[in-house]
C-alpha cells in the first residue's frame, strides 16, 4: 500500500508544480509584454521602478509573514514538547498504519504559512503607493499643521496611511498567532490547560498563548493610538473633523485606553514568564475594557449634557477649523470674490464693449451637433463621433470659440461580412480626420458651418490645416492592431475606391521573430492567427493600449483623470489628446469628504496635464502645480515621467483649460463653504447649489438636472482683455433665482485661478428654470412650438446658457426642429432674454436685433413692450360672420407661409391677428 500512497502523493505534487509553473509563466509573460510596451513609449525606467517597489514590498512582507508564522509554530511546538503524540494510527484495507505526526504538522505549518505569506505580500504590494510615499515624502509641506496634534500636513498625507497599512498587517498576524496558540492548547492540554490546572508541563503551555496575547494587545494599543488621528477625518452631521467631545474626552480617553492595553500586554508577558494559568491572562484585558467603557460613558455625558444644549457655542472653534481646512484642501482659499450688480437694462449688457462675448455665444448644443455630424460627416457607417469638444482658436486674426469632433473608426460597426481578423487587426486600424465649426455658425438650412470637414480633410480657414489626420489613439480605439505589415491599411473612402496608407510612426511594440511573435500572440489572445499570418513580419509593430484613458492610467495609476479628453489641432497640423490629471487624498486633516469618480476624497489638485499624440501615441505628463506635495513625492519616485509645464509646446499651451471635473467639485464644495462665519455655517443660512435646468434624460424625456460648466470667451468684470473662462451659476438652496456665479480662468498668467461673483442680496435675479418658464408662457413662442410638434416634427430645445455680459446677465437658448424620421436636428429659433425682456428670431442676429435694436418689429417679440391692443388698434374686419371666417382662413394661410419661409416675427403678428378674429367670431356666436 505504501508505494500506491506515494504514487498518489507524487501525482498530486506533479499537478501542483504544473499549475504553479503555468500561473507563474503567464504572470512572467504578462510582465515581459508590459516591459516591451513601457519601452515602446519611452518609460522603461518607470516600469522598473514601479515593479521594483511592488516586488520589494512583496518580498519583505511575504518573508516576514512566513518567518513570524513558522517561527511561532516552531516555538509553540517546542513549548508543547512531550505533549504531542508521536504517531497516529489509521486503518487502510483492514490494516493499521502508523503515521508520524511531527512531519505532517511541520509540512502543514509550512504550507499554511507560505499561503498566508503570499497573500499578505500580495495585499501589501497592491498598496505600494502608500508605502512608497512614506519613503519618498517631502520633508516639508509648508507651514500647515493641524490644530489638535500639531502634526504637519505630510504626516496625514504620507505617514498615517502607511501606519494604518502596517498595523493592519501586524493585527492580522497577531490574531493568527493567538488562534495557533489556542489550537495547540486544545490539542495537547484540554480542559486542564484552559483552567491552568495540572503540572508544570501543562502550565508551560500557557507561555505561547500569553506571548501571543501580549503581542495582540500591543498591536491593538498601537492601533488605538494611531486611530486618534482619524478623528480629524470623521464625518458628523454639521461638519467634519474633531468635535468638542473628541477634543476634550475622546482623544485623551483613547490615549488612556492605549496605555491600558500596554498594561495588559505587560500582564500577559508576566503570565508567560510565571507560567501561570488563564485567569491572570484574562485579567490582562480588564483594564482596557474598563477604560473603554468609562470613555464611552463620559463621552455620552459630555455630548448629551454639555454640548447639545449649547452646540453652536461649544462647536464654534471646531467648525471654524473645518471651514478653514476644507477651503484650503479644495483650493477655495485661492478664489477671488467680487460683487456683480446683475442689472436688468439693455444698456447694462454693454454690447459695444462685449462684442467678443456676443459673437461667441454657443448656440450649438453638443448633443444636437453630435447627432447632426453623425448624419452629414460620418460618411461610412463604421465611423463615429464619440464626443464633442469645445475650445478656442485664433481664426483670421481674432479669437473664436469652436467645437471639434474626432472621426473615429468603430470596428463594432463594420458589416458582419467584414468582421474578420485581417480587417479588424491589419486593415481597419484607425480613424480619420476632425470636424471644426464655430459655436454659433449655421448655414441657411440650419446646419453647422464647418471650418474643417470631409475626407481628406478640407479647411475653409487660412492657416488651419490637419497634416496628420489619422487617429490611431483615441476614445474608441479599444482593440490591438498590427501596423507596418504587408497589408495596406484603409485610410478613408474615396468615391468608388478606398484610399490606403501604411503607418509611418515609431510607436508600438516590435513583433520581431517567430518565438517573440508566439509569446506576444499568447499574451494578447491572438495565438490562433498572429503566428501564422504571412502579412505580419519582423518589422511589424503591435499597437496596444490605444484608448487614451487606458494609456495614461497604465503609465500613472496613482493619478485620477478627467474621463473626458479633448482634442487639439496643433499649429503643425498634428492631432493631440489632452487629459486633466489630479492628485487626490482622503487624509487631509479637518477637511470634508466628497465623492469624485465613485471615490471619497477630501483633497484635490489639478497638478498634471497628460498629452497623447493621436498618431504615434507619444504620451507626456506636464506638471502645472509645483506646490502640490503629493505630486512632489511622485516626482521623486518617477523623475523621468514628468516634465515642467514650460516644456509644453506653445501650440498646446494655448489650449489648456480649467478642468471641468475640478470646477464641478469646487462648485459643490463652495455651495456650503463660501459661508466662513461659523454661526451662519451651523444654521445653513446661506446654502447655495449649482443652478438647475431642464435637460434630456437618458430615456429622451425632459428632466431637471444640474447645469454643466459652460466655456465662454468673455471679458471678466474689471478686466481689459478677452479670455477663455468656464462658468457655473449658483442658486440659493431650494430656490430657482440666481445668487452668483463662479468662473475658472484658463489663459496666460491667470490659468488655474478662479473668481466668484456675488449678486446683491436685495435683488431677485431669474434663474434658468424661471427663464424656461417665461419661454413656455410666451403666447407666440409656445404657439409656434406647439404647431411644430404637431406637423410630423419634434421640437428639441438646447441647453440654456447663462452668460455674463457687462453688468447684466444674458440668457440664450437654441431651439431645433427635428423630423420624426430623421435624427438630424436643424436650428429654427434662437431665444435671448434679459431679466425683464425676452426676444427670439430665426437667427442669432435677428434675436439679438430684437432684444437690443429697439425697432418696431423687434419690439413685437419683446415681453417688456407687449401689451393688449386697444379696440382702435384692432384690424377693421367686417362684422359679417362669413367675412370673419374668410379672414381667419387667410390669416391662417399667411401664418403657415410665413412660418415656412422662416419669417417668424411676422408669423407671430399674423397669429395674433388670427386670435383676434376668432375672438370676434366667438363674440358673434354669443350674440
Amino acid at each position: 500500500m505504501r508505494p500506491q500512497g506515494r504514487g498518489r502523493r507524487g501525482l498530486l505534487l506533479f499537478f501542483i508544480v504544473i499549475a504553479v509553473v503555468v500561473i507563474g509563466s503567464r504572470t512572467a509573460l504578462s510582465y515581459w509584454v508590459d516591459l516591451l510596451w513601457f519601452q515602446s513609449v519611452g518609460y522603461s525606467d518607470v516600469f522598473w521602478r514601479a515593479r521594483g517597489l511592488q516586488w520589494g514590498i512583496f518580498v519583505v512582507f511575504a518573508v516576514a509573514t512566513f518567518a513570524i508564522l513558522y517561527g511561532a509554530f516552531s516555538g509553540l511546538k517546542w513549548s508543547h514538547a512531550g505533549e504531542l503524540p508521536s504517531n497516529h494510527t489509521i486503518f487502510v484495507a483492514g490494516r493499521s498504519v502508523n503515521l508520524p505526526i511531527e512531519p505532517v504538522l511541520r509540512a502543514a505549518a509550512a504550507g499554511v504559512s507560505l499561503v498566508v505569506a503570499v497573500g499578505a505580500g500580495a495585499a501589501m504590494s497592491s498598496d505600494w503607493p502608500a508605502l512608497a510615499l512614506l519613503w519618498y515624502a517631502p520633508r516639508s509641506t509648508g507651514n500647515v499643521v493641524d490644530p489638535i496634534f500639531d502634526r504637519p500636513l505630510n504626516f496625514y498625507l504620507f505617514t498615517l496611511p502607511a501606519w494604518h497599512l502596517i498595523i493592519g498587517w501586524l493585527l492580522m498576524l497577531a490574531i493568527l498567532l493567538c488562534i495557533l496558540a489556542v489550537l495547540f492548547i486544545a490539542v495537547t492540554g484540554g480542559s486542564r490547560a484552559l483552567t491552568g490546572e495540572g503540572n508544570d508541563g501543562t502550565r508551560l503551555q500557557w507561555r505561547g498563548l500569553s506571548i501571543s496575547v501580549a503581542f495582540l494587545l500591543l498591536v491593538t494599543a498601537a492601533n488605538v493610538y494611531v486611530g486618534r488621528f482619524d478623528h480629524l477625518l470623521d464625518h458628523h452631521t454639521i461638519f467634519d473633523g474633531v468635535t468638542y467631545t473628541d477634543a476634550h474626552v475622546t482623544i485623551t480617553g483613547l490615549l488612556l485606553v492605549s496605555a491600558a492595553l500596554v498594561l495588559g500586554a505587560v500582564i500577559a508577558a508576566i503570565n508567560a514568564m510565571r507560567r501561570s494559568g488563564g485567569f491572570l491572562l484574562l485579567a490582562s484585558i480588564i483594564p482596557a475594557v474598563v477604560c473603554y467603557a468609562g470613555l464611552g460613558l463620559v463621552g455620552w455625558y459630555v455630548s448629551s449634557f454639555l454640548v447639545k444644549p449649547n452646540e453652536l457655542v461649544r462647536e464654534q472653534p471646531y467648525i471654524a477649523r473645518n471651514i478653514e481646512f476644507t477651503r484650503r484642501a479644495y483650493g477655495l482659499d485661492r478664489f477671488q470674490r467680487h460683487e456683480f450688480p446683475a442689472e436688468t437694462t439693455v444698456e447694462a449688457t454693454d454690447p459695444a464693449n462685449n462684442q467678443p462675448t456676443l459673437q461667441n455665444i454657443r448656440l450649438w448644443d453638443w448633443q444636437a451637433l453630435q447627432d447632426t455630424l453623425r448624419q452629414i460627416q460620418e460618411i461610412r457607417t463604421y465611423y463615429d463621433f464619440p464626443d464633442i469638444d469645445i475650445d478656442r482658436y485664433e481664426i483670421d486674426g481674432s479669437m473664436r470659440q469652436v467645437m471639434l469632433a474626432a472621426r473615429e473608426l468603430n470596428v463594432d460597426k463594420l458589416p458582419e461580412s467584414s468582421r474578420n481578423w485581417i480587417n479588424e487587426k491589419l486593415i481597419y486600424t484607425h480613424g480619420y480626420g476632425v470636424t471644426m465649426n464655430p459655436v454659433n455658425g449655421f448655414t441657411a438650412e440650419g446646419l453647422p458651418t464647418l471650418m474643417l470637414s470631409n475626407m481628406p480633410v478640407q479647411s475653409t480657414v487660412h492657416g488651419l490645416n490637419v497634416t496628420r489626420p489619422e487617429i490611431y489613439f483615441g476614445e474608441l480605439t479599444n482593440t490591438d492592431v498590427y501596423v507596418k505589415t504587408r497589408q495596406q491599411e484603409f485610410n478613408y473612402p474615396q468615391g468608388q475606391t478606398n484610399s490606403v496608407t501604411s503607418y509611418e510612426g515609431n510607436g508600438g511594440v516590435p513583433v520581431g521573430g517567430f518565438l517573440r511573435r508566439i509569446l506576444l500572440a499568447f499574451d494578447r489572445g491572438d495565438l490562433g492567427k498572429l503566428p501564422f499570418s504571412d502579412d505580419v513580419n519582423a518589422q511589424s509593430r503591435l499597437l496596444m493600449r490605444r484608448n487614451v484613458r487606458e494609456r495614461v492610467a497604465t503609465l500613472a495609476p496613482f493619478l485620477s483623470f478627467d474621463q473626458d479628453p479633448y482634442l487639439v489641432v496643433g499649429e503643425d497640423g498634428r492631432l493631440s489628446w489632452v487629459m486633466d490629471a489630479f492628485t487626490v487624498s482622503d487624509n487631509y486633516p479637518y477637511s470634508t469628504h466628497y465623492t469624485l469618480n465613485n471615490h471619497s476624497v477630501n483633497y484635490m489638485r489639478n497638478s498634471v496635464k497628460a498629452v497623447v499624440d493621436a498618431y504615434d501615441g507619444t504620451t507626456t505628463f506636464y506638471v502645472f502645480d509645483n506646490e502640490d506635495p503629493i505630486l512632489g513625492a511622485y516626482r521623486s519616485i518617477f523623475p523621468s515621467l514628468f516634465k515642467d509645464a514650460a516644456a509644453m509646446p506653445a501650440s498646446l499651451r494655448k489650449h489648456v483649460r480649467y478642468p471641468e471635473l475640478l470646477l464641478k467639485l469646487q462648485a459643490e464644495v463652495y455651495g456650503l463653504y463660501h459661508m466662513t462665519n461659523p454661526g451662519v455655517f451651523y444654521n445653513r443660512e446661506d446654502l447655495w447649489t449649482v443652478a438647475t435646468e431642464v435637460g434630456m434624460s437618458e430615456g429622451g424625456q425632459q428632466a431637471t438636472q444640474a447645469m454643466e460648466p459652460n466655456f465662454v470667451l468673455m471679458k471678466l468684470p474689471g478686466e481689459a482683455s478677452v479670455e477663455y473662462v468656464e462658468i457655473l451659476p449658483f442658486t440659493p438652496a431650494n430656490r430657482n433665482n440666481l445668487i452668483g456665479w463662479i468662473a475658472g480662468r484658463s489663459d496666460g498668467e491667470h490659468y488655474g485661478t478662479s473668481a466668484v461673483y456675488d449678486f446683491p442680496k436685495t435683488k431677485l435675479v431669474d434663474g434658468p428654470l424661471q427663464i424656461e418658464a417665461r419661454i413656455d408662457q410666451n403666447a407666440q413662442l409656445s404657439g409656434q412650438l406647439t404647431l411644430w410638434n404637431q406637423q410630423g416634427s419634434h421640437v428639441r430645445r438646447g441647453a440654456l446658457l447663462v452668460i455674463p455680459s457687462g453688468r447684466a446677465l444674458l440668457y440664450a437658448e437654441p431651439i431645433y426642429l427635428q423630423a420624426e424620421r430623421s435624427p438630424m436636428p436643424e436650428l429654427r429659433l434662437v431665444v435671448l432674454a434679459l431679466q425683464d425682456r425676452l426676444a427670439y428670431g430665426p437667427t442669432f442676429e435677428a434675436a439679438l436685433s430684437s432684444l437690443f435694436g429697439g425697432t418696431e418689429s423687434s419690439l413685437s417679440n419683446s415681453e417688456s413692450t407687449q401689451a393688449t391692443p386697444s379696440p382702435a388698434g384692432m384690424p377693421q374686419h367686417s362684422t359679417d360672420i362669413h367675412a370673419l371666417i374668410g379672414e381667419a382662413a387667410r390669416d391662417f394661410d399667411d401664418y403657415q407661409h410665413l412660418t415656412a419661409t422662416g419669417k417668424l416675427g411676422e408669423a407671430g403678428q399674423k397669429l395674433d391677428q388670427l386670435k383676434r378674429v376668432i375672438d370676434q367670431l366667438n363674440a358673434h356666436q354669443k350674440e
